[in-house]
Formats: structure tokens, C-alpha cells, sequence
């Protein structure tokens, strides 16, 4: 061991002779499984997915100096077909990111594919001086086991992969932090929790855990500013994606150059390629997302299950599934339907716990959203697009949807309400919180275990757009209790070779 102290970590691990000599005095993480990266080491990272949302994501983790990006995968090489959030917006990020004037000028979609995140990591690292050049894959499992000195992955593609690559990731012994939803389906959502439990991995899931206006939210509640509160009501404006489909694409193109489709498809039952299915538009079909809810659920209830401190509901249950016609509404409720509605509004029940009463949370998306409040109407005001709403024995919160800008209604008693003192710790940074877990402090605030209470509560409300009726839930069984027949949306039908 003292004659080789320039070993790389690589081949450290295949060294068995300096392994056994060197067990009580290397860094854990060495020692294989989800172990903490030593201070003074940077986290070494596979990005897995590069994507509209995948580039955007990429370019601050390359900026942040705890992480080095050794890897990148996606199934698609290279295509310009990707939607932007405005004219040129993706492209012209990556433009001054780079500071490339030329960068994906004259393309009508946003750039993206594994080519590009290569480049863009590679570019980024001469740039800074390093010399550091990834690699790139179109399988994140041959990357994972390529990948000899990976610590952990940055998980960033469509919503029906994340559990598959989360689990078969901490079963590899990395640490794993991804954009929401955990997964698609809960059977996913709980083993990837059960498994983080088992491995020590250190996990994050991007769902707003850095909103500064919670614990405000929190303080203000707990010391009885609007008195217990009985009900919660969030809405949003989306969906910006098709939803409302009654049945599968009939066209069959052929496969885009570059699509390794059945990477796409991962863990699913294998159909017809279509360019309905990919990018950003797979958040309305059931198999491949999970709606405007599952979507934007995540950066709102986060606040909402921290505020009332909530676990599991009861029940819950869609009031309201609106489809494009009357005739195709009878069509879904009477076969099994593919995609979400075009709007919805559900709600769940969550029994007494602590010193607060019985609650009622809704959801409401697709432009559905509450009554106009009386305080808002006295007020000379409209009912905002998208927004959070506690309602309390004596009065009520208006927030924005996720929890930002809180304030009593209607405005009087805001200018009277005396706010209790600071007293609860603001959160850092989601990147922060998730790389002070991977170096052995503390969890992050949207660690896998805590997040699962409302990735929980969200999956169940995907399941209840596809019944009629209230559902009791048992969550220790994991189980409907009065409807047996929508436990089988709790889990997929898994192709042969990917089963979990």
C-alpha cells in the first residue's frame, strides 16, 4: 500500500490483496456500497438523461465544484425535434452557457441527445481547465457497469424510467438524486424508498424542498394563525401537453435515426414507436407519466405534507374527469383508458394526527380551480391562474401554488396579523442538501424517506382518475380495501429482463 499511493480508485477496487490490507484505514465509499465521498473528493456522477429538462439540469451541476460529471446517457444520440419553453429558450441557455453565439442557431426545436450533453460536459470542462472528458452510453445499465469509480446518478428522464434506474442504481451501491415523480407507479415509488433504506444511499427528489416560505407557513399555522385547519386546496394551470386521449396512436413511423427505441421503453410493455409518446409530451399517456398531478404535484405538496404534517391518506377519490366529449368520457370509464384527463379535481382524506383535526386536500389542474373566495372579492380581486389555499376555523392562507408570497385574506387581516417569531431553519440549496448527504450529513429535506408520504398521496390520485368511486386505502398493505379491481394501476407489467 505505501509503495502505490497514486492508485486510482479504479484500481484500487481490483486490487483484493490491497483491499484486505487497507479495509480498516481507506474511505468507506471504497469499500463498495452507497458509502459517503470524503470531504476533500468530488462526487462523481452519471447524468442520465439529456433532455429539454435533462440540459437545463446539467448545466448547474457542471458549475457546481462538489461534483464531476464522468458520464452521460440518454437513448437518443442526437435530434433538434425537442420543445423549448419559449422561442430558442433551451438553445440559447446552452448558447450563453457555452458562450457559443453559433450553438444550435437556425434549429426549430431545442437541441438535445447523449451527443449533446457529451459536449456540453467536455466543453464545459476545457473550458474550465480540468482537462476532465466523460464518456457517454445509450444504457444506463452498461454505464452503471462500466462506470468502476461512479459514486452516484442524476436521474433526468422520462417519468416511467426513474424508478427502474433509482433502484437498480442503489442496488449498485450509488447514491441517487432525479427530477420528481420517485416513479409512475407506487409498487416502484415504495421499493425505491425500501431499497434506499437497505443500501444507506443518499437520495434527492427535486420537488421545490428549497422553498423558503415553508417553514413561514409552518410558524404561522402551528401557532394558530387561522386556527386548525380542516382544508387544503391547490390548482394549476397545466396541462400544456396533449391529454384526453381515448386511444392509442394508429400510425406507425419508422424510428428516428439515432433512437435506441427500446431503451425508450425501458421497463414497459413493448408498442409502436410514435413521436406522440416521446419527450415532453409522455406526462399524459398512463404508461409513461403521471399527468399534470404527478407533474407539478410534487413542488406544491412537499410544502402542504410539511405544513399539516401529514402520512397517508384514508381515502381519495376524482370528483371531476373532464374528457374531451360526453361520448368519449362513457368510453374511458367503460375500457381500459391510456392517457389523463384534460382536467380533474381530487381529493384525498387524512385522518387526526398530533394536535391537528381530520383534513381534506384537493387538487384541482386543467384550469379547474375553487370558487372565488368572498375575501378576494372584497379585496377587488380574481381568483389567481394556479395557487394554495388553508382554510382554518378562523380564517385563511392564500399562497402562491408552491407556497410562496403567503398571506391572510382578505388584506385587513393581514395588515393587522402580528407574524410569531422566526424559529425553524431555512432550507439550502436542493443540490446542496443532497451533496451534504452524500459526504455523511445530514438527510437531505426531500430525501426518498421523506418524500414518499406525498409521492404516495400523488400516485393514488393517478389511480383514481381511472375509478368511479371513493377508495379506502391501506397503506400498510399497500392495498385498496373496497375496490380490488384499481390495485392493478398500483404496479406495471414489467418486459422480460426488466422486472424490479
Amino acid at each position: 500500500m505505501n509503495q502505490n499511493t497514486n492508485l486510482t480508485r479504479r484500481q484500487f477496487l481490483q486490487s483484493t490483496a490491497a483491499l484486505t490490507a487497507a479495509a480498516a484505514v481507506v474511505p468507506r465509499h471504497v469499500l463498495g456500497g452507497a458509502k459517503h465521498v470524503p470531504p476533500s473528493e468530488k462526487i462523481r456522477v452519471g447524468y442520465i438523461g439529456c433532455g429539454t429538462q435533462g440540459l437545463r439540469n446539467l448545466m448547474p451541476a457542471l458549475e457546481h465544484r462538489e461534483l464531476q460529471i464522468v458520464a452521460v446517457c440518454d437513448p437518443n444520440r442526437r435530434s433538434a425535434d425537442y420543445p423549448q419553453w419559449g422561442p430558442d429558450e433551451l438553445n440559447g441557455k446552452v448558447r450563453k452557457f457555452l458562450k457559443d453565439e453559433s450553438w444550435a442557431k437556425g434549429e426549430k426545436g431545442g437541441l438535445c441527445g447523449r451527443e449533446v450533453g457529451l459536449e456540453v460536459v467536455n466543453r464545459y470542462y476545457a473550458a474550465s481547465g480540468t482537462g476532465y472528458k466523460a464518456r457517454a452510453y445509450s444504457d444506463f445499465r452498461e454505464m452503471l457497469s462500466q462506470e468502476k469509480d461512479l459514486d452516484a446518478v442524476y436521474i433526468m428522464t422520462p417519468e416511467h424510467l426513474h424508478g427502474t434506474i433509482a433502484v437498480q442504481s442503489m442496488r449498485k451501491g450509488k447514491h441517487v438524486i432525479g427530477h420528481k415523480p420517485m416513479a409512475n407507479v407506487l409498487y416502484e415509488a415504495r421499493l425505491a424508498r425500501d431499497t434506499a433504506r437497505e443500501t444507506g444511499a443518499a437520495t434527492h427528489l427535486f420537488c421545490a424542498a428549497n422553498q423558503q416560505s415553508t417553514p413561514t407557513l409552518c410558524e404561522w399555522i402551528w401557532s394558530g394563525a387561522i386556527g386548525p385547519v380542516r382544508q387544503v386546496h391547490n390548482w394549476s394551470s397545466r396541462p400544456f401537453w396533449p391529454q384526453g386521449m381515448t386511444s392509442l396512436p394508429k400510425e406507425t413511423p419508422p424510428v428516428p435515426d439515432g433512437l435506441e427505441w427500446d431503451l425508450w421503453l425501458g421497463p414497459t410493455p413493448h408498442r409502436p414507436y410514435h413521436p406522440a409518446y416521446t419527450h415532453a409530451v409522455f406526462r399524459g399517456w398512463y404508461e409513461f407519466g403521471t399527468g399534470a398531478l404527478g407533474d407539478m404535484g410534487h413542488y406544491s405538496f412537499h410544502q402542504i405534507f410539511e405544513v399539516m404534517k401529514l402520512g397517508a391518506p384514508s381515502t381519495v377519490e376524482a370528483l371531476r374527469s373532464q374528457f374531451w366529449s360526453i361520448t368519449d368520457y362513457q368510453w374511458h370509464r367503460e375500457n381500459n383508458h391510456v392517457a389523463f384527463p384534460q382536467a380533474a379535481t381530487i381529493k384525498w382524506e387524512f385522518p387526526a394526527r398530533e394536535n391537528m383535526p381530520p383534513l381534506e386536500l384537493y387538487w384541482y389542474d386543467g384550469g379547474l380551480r375553487p370558487p372565488t373566495l368572498l375575501e378576494l372579492e372584497a379585496d377587488g380581486q380574481k381568483m389567481p391562474d394556479e395557487g394554495m389555499l388553508f382554510v382554518g376555523d378562523s380564517g385563511k392562507i392564500l399562497a402562491d401554488f408552491t407556497a410562496g408570497n403567503p398571506r391572510l385574506i382578505p388584506a385587513s387581516k393581514m395588515r393587522d396579523f402580528k407574524a410569531p417569531e422566526k424559529t425553524l431553519p431555512r432550507p439550502d440549496d436542493e443540490l446542496d442538501q443532497w451533496i451534504r448527504a452524500c459526504k455523511g450529513g445530514r438527510e437531505s429535506d426531500a430525501s426518498y424517506e421523506k418524500a414518499y408520504p406525498f409521492a404516495e398521496t400523488i400516485l393514488l390520485g393517478t389511480v383514481a382518475v381511472r375509478c368511479e368511486k371513493k377508495l379506502r386505502w391501506d397503506s400498510a398493505k399497500m392495498e385498496f380495501t373496497n375496490a380490488p379491481e384499481a390495485n392493478k394501476y398500483l404496479r406495471r407489467e414489467y418486459r422480460s429482463g426488466w422486472e424490479l
